[in-house]
């Protein structure tokens, strides 16, 4: 272990259960009030990337943080503004949120930093579905591998949360409407392709930087990741569970019962984002026995002495 890796683990013991209660409260505030487009989400968006970024230094080091918030901003800036521009590759659409606010283009500056957020803890849970793939990417099944699952478990969370925010709350518009109660099939594969490009990237700059197995407190680490993840998707459960009514209508003028949404949105979060969370989850614990166990050299030399 590293003398850094040694200052971040006495920091953790020291301050475990004080970041622990600060842990839940930011979770508990992202799920009862994320899914209603306010000030106060727009802060608690702003608290989830600025968690995203610590949780990336005590795991990686500041400057593999650094590179993968800048890849992130640069690569999605760049798709978001080319899609609204031709189409490609998420379809047609424009933003409604944040006219105040600066943009990149025609994008909201908040955009890029979001999409680092949800990326780096999708990152996260996909290196612990292939045992800590990130560690090893030296091995070229896990180069290749670890971006497309990375790129799934990011595009779960779009799939929870991209029909409520455009047709009901309208944060953005799709000109053309969709199928996916107004959301087109190809802003999935946009997302897939852009959260591909991103992970890849990451990977290919980790891999020359010869990237240490994980320190000993590395299973917290993974599953606070794990857990701010399954929370962007778990917001959703609240307006299903208030029971909002109404109606909902796209830009070609399709309309579907509020509620429709909201129930759908929950059974497509519980098969895809809390089932993904819940094996992650699952792996970890198996990781950290295995861990524990003592290997054969460590029972002989306790034999001998």
């Amino acid at each position: 272990m590293t003398l850094d890796n040694v200052a971040r683990s006495r920091f953790w013991a020291r301050q475990e259960p004080a970041l622990w209660l600060a842990i839940a409260g930011i979770l508990a505030a992202a799920i009862g009030f994320s899914w209603n487009p306010t000030p106060l989400a727009q802060a608690l968006a702003a608290i989830f990337i600025g968690c995203a970024l610590v949780h990336a230094t005590f795991d990686y080091g500041p400057r593999r943080a650094l590179v993968l918030f800048v890849a992130c901003n640069a690569i999605a800036f760049a798709m978001e503004n080319l899609s609204t521009a031709t189409g490609f590759p998420f379809g047609v659409y424009h933003f409604e949120v944040g006219p105040n606010l600066s943009h990149v283009g025609l994008i909201p500056i908040i955009v890029g930093p979001l999409w680092f957020g949800a990326g780096y803890f999708s990152w996260v849970v996909a290196s612990v579905l292939l045992d800590g793939a990130d560690r090893q990417l030296h091995r070229l099944f896990n180069l290749i591998a670890l971006p497309v699952v990375a790129a799934f478990v990011m595009t779960q969370w779009d799939l929870v949360m991209d029909a409520p925010n455009a047709t009901i709350a309208k944060v953005w518009i799709w000109h053309d409407g969709g199928g996916v109660f107004g959301v087109p099939l190809s802003n999935y594969l946009g997302w897939l392709l852009t959260s591909w490009l991103i992970f890849y990237a990451f990977a290919l700059y980790l891999r020359r930087s010869c990237l240490q197995p994980y320190p000993r407190m590395s299973p917290k680490l993974p599953a606070i990741g794990i857990l701010f993840y399954v929370s962007a998707g778990l917001t959703h459960i609240v307006p299903w569970i208030i029971g909002q009514t109404g109606r909902a209508v796209d830009a070609r003028g399709y309309s579907w019962q509020v509620q429709d949404i909201r129930e759908a949105t929950v059974a497509i979060l519980l098969l895809t984002m809390v089932f993904t969370a819940a094996l992650a989850a699952m792996h970890l614990v198996r990781q950290t026995i295995w861990n524990s166990r003592p290997t054969a050299s460590s029972r002989k030399s306790a034999g001998t002495d």
